[in-house]
């Protein structure tokens, strides 16, 4: 009998979040909704009179981050409530509500921004001496007005608004058939017992030694996608729609024009980005001619991309092993952060182990006033200790930005986002590499720091060019049925992993699997990020204390400046094409010494 999940009843307390931080009963989540109901209605008392004086603007955007912060944790309770059990109607409802709820508090108050961008700068001087308070509001007026070009009338503002519970179709279906609906088939495991596949264990089976497992686990997941190519090819396409849509309605050329400028990055930062990564592709297919040789093969398979190079290496890692460790990999960052992270182990942040119905993969959600929540699917390999330090960052990233700026300046811009999470990663890979002397042992570790770079930088470029790709070709009326995007991922998949793999058919799906492609334009930032951070934890493990403050700063800065200001602040220029050229030298580096050790 194969095994199966728990329900989500049945898991330790202990192992799952503690949700009653942000709201102690579901009544009080329906009081907040209630107040956010009367906010909403003082601001529409303003309609038409933002503007007409000082004191109107300042309780206007006063009452709207407000109601910016009440909803953005009414929300966030409600998806945390979701993603631990997607088959929970009840929370499925609240979640649906809540997207209901963001689409209408958007519409009622689109009138806001249009009335701000309609008078002149001269105006706004006058209200910043007339009003004191209004400094506070001065950097958000300055980005409404760097993107006035990009802006609509208030009644096409409203509009528009109206549409977002609409565009939110595709996602959400994706989201519930993937992670609800789809029921995976068994395979038998390397000790001959029936296992379910599920989207937790996949990967854990693709890293089998056993080829066998490896191969039937990559058949039959993957067989799941191609019975559903049709549909998922349409909700992809309604994805790539409602982009094109946003992108035409705001007078932009492009929907990654649209995506990039809305974290003020220019688009040449995306292109330079595959251009880099595509001039590389030497060192990508060199570690393709690695791994076969090391595994021994005639032929190397997408079935075994994921399973260790260095055969008999990989070790169990208990979740308490896995804390203990990453805490003392963060010790360069300061007693300060590390006091910060194990608070966070100890006082359920986390919710550690896949149960039935619960969303795959993993991910931190910033709540402003509470603690930062971690959804891991943990199950105890070397990888999942990496994910582990991965979300702890971005969970800190949003503590000191949410702990030093007001609300409206809170949330970090996505461009960034990874920074914070793979600094950590690579903080923790330095401090396996020095503390360890067996050479079977470290030549396993840089098999997993090659595996990164392939992962983060390689993979989400080559993401990042499909989902390029597939936007221009729907921009120029062309199809994005399943057959037109099987061609185009295989087509990419054999460009990136070169010669020495076979690109198996059923890799062709696997754009069907990827939930990053309904995030517009966001997989990029992964690659970029990971640049950043190389450059940033090598720094700090070099200059320690003043490097760390500089990274405390841009940890602690939110959105307050650009993106690219902000990383110039802890010492990373993004502008220039040296971050991304000078990660894939470090991933040159490392091929040059597994060859040596092997």
């Amino acid at each position: 009998m194969a095994r199966e999940l728990p329900r989500r009843s049945e898991v330790k307390e202990e192992f799952t979040w503690n949700l009653g931080d942000m709201y102690a009963s579901v009544d009080a989540w329906e009081k907040e909704l209630g107040e956010i109901a009367a906010i909403v209605e003082e601001l529409e008392k303003l309609e038409g009179a933002v503007m007409a004086s000082a004191g109107n603007l300042l309780r206007a955007l006063a009452l709207s981050a407000e109601c910016g912060q009440k909803l953005g944790l009414a929300f966030n309770y409600a998806e945390r409530l979701f993603d631990q059990d997607q088959k929970n109607n009840e929370h499925q409802a609240m979640s649906q509500r809540m997207y209901a709820l963001a689409t209408e508090v958007e519409s009622r108050t689109a009138f806001i921004n249009p009335e701000i961008l309609a008078v002149d700068e001269g105006t706004l001087e006058r209200f910043y001496e007339e009003e004191p308070g209004l400094a506070l509001y001065r950097l958000q007026i300055e980005e409404l007005l760097r993107t006035r070009a990009h802006r609509l009338s208030a009644d096409q503002e409203k509009l528009v608004a109206m549409t977002g519970e609409m565009a939110q179709t595709a996602d959400q279906v994706y989201s519930i058939i993937n992670n609800a609906d789809f029921v995976y088939p068994e395979i038998t495991d390397e000790n001959g017992e029936q296992v379910r596949l599920t989207h937790g264990n996949f990967v854990p089976l693709e890293e089998s030694a056993d080829r066998r497992v490896r191969k039937e686990a990559f058949e039959n997941y993957y067989r799941v996608y191609q019975q559903f190519a049709n549909t998922l090819a349409g909700l992809y396409n309604g994805q790539v729609k409602q982009q094109i849509f946003y992108a035409k309605a705001r007078r932009y050329a492009s929907t990654l024009e649209a995506a990039v400028d809305a974290n003020n990055v220019p688009v040449k930062v995306y292109e330079n980005l595959i251009a880099a990564v595509n001039q590389n592709l030497d060192k990508m297919h060199r570690y393709v001619s690695i791994r076969k040789r090391c595994l021994g093969v005639d032929e190397l398979h997408m079935y075994d991309i994921y399973t260790p190079m260095i055969a008999d290496a990989a070790r169990k890692i208990p979740f308490e092993e896995a804390k203990e460790t990453v805490l003392q990999a963060l010790a360069p960052l300061g007693e300060e952060y590390v006091a910060k992270v194990k608070e966070g182990f100890e006082n359920r942040w986390i919710d550690v182990y896949e149960n039935e119905g619960k969303r795959s993969g993993a991910y931190s959600a910033g709540a402003y006033g509470v603690h930062p929540y971690v959804l891991l699917n943990h199950n105890d390999t070397l990888d999942n200790m990496f994910t582990l330090a991965h979300e702890m960052g971005h969970a800190m990233h949003s503590h000191y930005s949410n702990q030093n700026q007001p609300f409206i300046y809170s949330q970090y811009r996505i461009f960034v986002a990874e920074v914070a999470s793979t600094c950590n990663e690579v903080l923790l890979m330095e401090y396996l590499l020095a503390h360890t002397e067996d050479k079977k042992e470290r030549a396993y570790l840089l098999n997993h720091y090659l595996d990164s770079f392939k992962g983060t930088v390689y993979r989400q470029t080559m993401f990042a060019e499909f989902e390029m790709r597939t936007n221009r070709m729907a921009e120029q009326g062309e199809s994005l049925n399943a057959d037109n995007l099987c061609a185009l991922y295989l087509e990419l998949n054999k460009k990136y992993y070169g010669p020495d793999m076979v690109s198996d058919p059923q890799i062709a799906y696997e754009w069907a699997r990827i939930p990053h492609f309904y995030y517009n334009f966001y997989v990029y930032q992964y690659a970029t990020g990971f640049s950043a951070a190389v450059a940033l934890a090598h720094g700090i493990l070099k200059e320690g204390a003043p490097a760390v403050e500089r990274y405390k700063q841009f940890l602690s800065g939110g959105c307050s400046k650009s993106p690219v200001e902000l990383l110039k602040t802890a010492g990373v220029n993004m502008e220039e094409p040296a971050p991304v050229q000078d990660a894939l030298q470090v991933f040159g580096a490392v091929l040059d010494e597994i060859e040596e050790l092997l």
